[in-house]
């Protein structure tokens, strides 16, 4: 069985009105996207779908955590995700996308599938600079070897005789 069939919402006979959808995403929804930088992680996201006679609106809820890398360390850690979206479905003649939050898809369609939303929220609800946070002591909790060995190759630009040269012809 195609694992992301799962994720497929059969609108088509749904009553007008609110329906909500639950899906639990581990370590197999990730594994589907093939060039997935999340590897790991433990969501849980429910969708409440209002089924309206021209369209459906979707709000997303996500909540739980991922491993992803460290951006200074290059070790991973467990980052939460929380997220809040919106998606509206406007029926039309093809697919194709307004904007961020508005998809049209053809009127004869029946169901959707909302895996590759899911996918997006989640990494949408990632900052761009990942990094270990800090313990009770305001300390970072990354990798201390690599932190170290980061600090001994950080350059020395105290005595740096071309930027002092640049320095003086401005006084002048």
């Amino acid at each position: 069985m195609d694992y992301l069939k799962l994720f497929v919402i059969p609108f088509g006979g749904l009553k007008p009105g609110n329906h909500q959808f639950s899906y639990e995403i581990d370590d197999l929804f990730f594994e589907q996207f093939e060039y997935s930088e999340i590897k790991h992680g433990a969501i849980n996201v429910s969708i409440d779908l209002e089924r309206e006679e021209k369209m459906l609106v979707l709000h997303f809820s996500i909540e739980g955590a991922v491993e992803v890398n460290c951006d200074r360390c290059a070790v991973p850690f467990s980052f939460p995700v929380k997220g809040l979206e919106t998606l509206i479905i406007k029926f039309g003649q093809d697919y194709h996308e307004e904007d961020d939050e508005i998809q049209i898809i053809p009127e004869g369609e029946n169901q959707l599938d909302v895996s590759p939303f899911i996918y997006e929220y989640i990494h949408l609800a990632l900052p761009l600079k990942r990094v270990h946070p800090l313990n009770d002591k305001d300390e970072s909790t990354c990798n201390p070897l690599m932190i170290k060995r980061l600090k001994e190759l950080k350059p020395d630009n105290s005595n740096n005789s071309t930027w002092d040269v640049l320095k003086n012809l401005n006084k002048n």
